[in-house]
């Protein structure tokens, strides 16, 4: 009804001055005569203030809308640091040779566990096994010579130089055994640690030295951890110990951490400072390279007003606001605008430090389609 009456009155106004109107207007305004120009507008605002009064009168009926609102209660609030970060294990090498030469015994394969000192494989000694045989006859000998020498000694028999010669030939030949010997152990080929053989790069019989490739890779993935580097405004706000939210996205899972080492230097380049985050890795899903997201918690309110983010709005002051549920009955209430002050936000809530109070019924869906006074149905 006011649409159609509006309609009326537009056209009544056209129909009767349009010619005239678009006449003086372009006359008056082509005469240039301030006084003319100024009288003119002054009618044309006096039109529009009785179309306004017309208004007044029809649009008694106010908008509706249909919204969800939303109870405000205290809550713990955390706001955290979100970083992304590698997953990562010191026990991640690869295995070489101490000695080249030929690879006579390969013992393990891919996907093997293996446990710390087991002997992997073993290079060809080149006659190291021989070698050490003979010096350990001639140490036996030497030492055989020694005891009896020094028998002959303690019975007074013999001279002091038979003794300290004897002495030192056996001392001598075996040096010369344990030199054979840690000579030979480098020919086997041990796990640095307990762990799982990843990949295996060379077969039995091959000429083998150390080399970028090495042998093959040993990880253990007991002992992960997560490496970052953290902005240095944020020194002081965590320490050694503090826990962790780790996310996986690749693997949908999300397991808590403990930091575990703080860099003491700050990196010049980009300012910040390196941490790692140790993860437990019950369920065996953990790699080495995984992309991790971090959540270090860096502030906490235990009674605070939280709402959700996108319901806080700001108008032309830049004020921020939201609304709020007024004059409820029943299933109906009247949108009224509330002027708050933010906080921190975290994921998709947001603190609100001050304009709301709990129990406060805050609009959250349709909240953007509103205005002040609106009648809201829920």
């Amino acid at each position: 009804m006011k649409k159609i009456f509006l309609l009326s009155v537009f056209t009544l106004l056209a129909a009767c001055s349009q010619k005239e109107n678009n006449a003086s207007i372009e006359s008056i305004l082509a005469s240039k005569d301030l006084a003319k120009i100024q009288a003119k507008k002054s009618e044309l605002q006096a039109q529009m203030a009785q179309i306004d009064e017309v208004l007044k009168v029809l649009d008694t009926a106010k908008a509706e809308a249909l919204v969800s609102i939303e109870t405000v209660k205290d809550t713990v609030f955390n706001h955290y640091l979100e970083i992304q970060g590698n997953v990562d294990t010191k026990e991640n090498i690869l295995v070489q040779p101490e000695v080249p030469g030929v690879l006579v015994s390969l013992n393990v394969k891919a996907g093997q566990r293996v446990s710390k000192g087991q002997i992997l494989g073993r290079v060809d000694d080149g006659g190291g096994s021989q070698q050490l045989a003979s010096l350990e006859n001639q140490y036996n000998l030497a030492k055989t010579t020694f005891e009896r020498q020094k028998n002959l000694w303690n019975q007074k028999i013999g001279s002091e130089i038979q003794f300290l010669n004897a002495q030192t030939q056996m001392v001598s030949a075996q040096k010369a055994v344990a030199q054979a010997k840690a000579q030979l152990a480098k020919t086997l080929i041990r796990a640095p640690f307990s762990g799982t053989i990843d990949e295996v790069f060379v077969e039995r019989g091959e000429v083998v030295a150390a080399s970028p490739q090495g042998l093959m890779r040993i990880v253990n993935l007991g002992n992960m951890y997560v490496s970052t580097s953290v902005p240095e405004t944020y020194i002081g706000k965590f320490k050694v110990g503090t826990e962790v939210s780790v996310e996986l996205g690749s693997i949908g899972k999300t397991y808590t951490g403990k930091v575990r080492q703080i860099a003491s230097s700050i990196n010049p380049n980009n300012r910040t400072f390196a941490i790692e985050v140790a993860v437990p890795n019950k369920d065996n899903l953990l790699r080495p390279n995984q992309v991790a997201k971090l959540k270090i918690t860096d502030y906490t309110s235990k009674n605070a007003i939280v709402v959700p983010t996108n319901v806080i709005q700001e108008d032309g002051q830049k004020n921020q606001f939201v609304y709020v549920a007024d004059q409820v009955k029943g299933k109906t209430a009247v949108a009224k605008k509330v002027v708050v002050k933010a906080g921190q936000s975290a994921g998709n809530v947001t603190e609100i430090l001050s304009g709301l109070s709990t129990d406060d019924q805050i609009v959250t869906e349709g909240a953007n389609t509103i205005s002040e006074g609106m009648k809201l149905n829920f």
